[in-house]
């Protein structure tokens, strides 16, 4: 590996690389019980939702339709995260949780981690109906079927997350990759999920410009572990 490379790796990786091990050495699974919660979560649905008494018990509990009321989008959104979708091999929503999730609990502690997570996938299910109300004659639009569409899974909040730790800890390139690779996903298959994970990248952004802004108002001050401006020492 060359020396531009390595200095490379140890810019955009290295204080991401150094608070997740220091955790996972030091605490080892301890490090993370949200994210190992949200892993059991997400198998004990995967299998009551494949029984044939289950299905319409995990769907009325974490099912989302954009043609469904508003409110009760909003109370089945927070479950809708650990419903896997029934197109998808659920090996796919376990490996997300356990990795991305993983991260960020232990980069931005549990209950950050669920806000921001939430917050992408409301993004993603609010922009579903919005879409559906523009119509497809609009570029953010969304065909009228669309709102039948069962909208679970963690995707939308894997992608935010993975944005939002890649700011938080100086991985800009990373970030930037994930953000372009959402976009080349709708532009080869403009599907409502994929448009709404450019939802949640966006709602995310805001996020993050609202606490750039804050920060900068802070200047000065020592920064904290979590902020952006924070970073750990990276061992030679």
């Amino acid at each position: 590996m060359s020396r531009a490379l390595r200095e490379f790796a140890r810019r955009e990786w290295g204080p991401l690389f150094l608070t997740v091990r220091t955790a996972l050495l030091t605490k080892k699974w301890r490090a993370v019980p949200m994210t190992l919660a949200a892993v059991c979560l997400t198998s004990l649905f995967q299998l009551v939702q494949n029984q044939d008494w289950g299905y319409q018990p995990v769907q009325n509990i974490g099912s989302v339709r954009a043609e469904d009321p508003f409110w009760l989008a909003l109370l089945r959104t927070p479950l809708s995260l650990f419903v896997p979708a029934l197109d998808l091999p659920v090996w796919g929503a376990l490996a997300q949780v356990l990795l991305v999730f993983g991260i960020a609990e232990i980069c931005l502690g549990r209950w950050r981690t669920l806000a921001v997570a939430y917050l992408a996938t409301l993004c993603g299910t609010l922009y579903a109906r919005v879409g559906i109300a523009l119509g497809p004659g609009n570029p953010l639009g969304l065909p009228a079927t669309d709102a039948q569409v069962v909208d679970t899974g963690p995707s939308a909040a894997v992608v935010g997350l993975a944005v939002y730790v890649c700011w938080r800890y100086g991985a800009r390139w990373t970030g930037t990759l994930v953000v372009v690779a959402m976009v080349v996903e709708v532009i080869i298959k403009p599907n409502l999920a994929g448009r709404e994970h450019l939802a949640a990248i966006a709602g995310v952004l805001v996020l993050m410009g609202i606490q750039a802004w804050r920060e900068r108002g802070q200047e000065g001050v020592e920064p904290r572990p979590g902020t952006r401006s924070w970073k750990p020492p990276i061992k030679s």
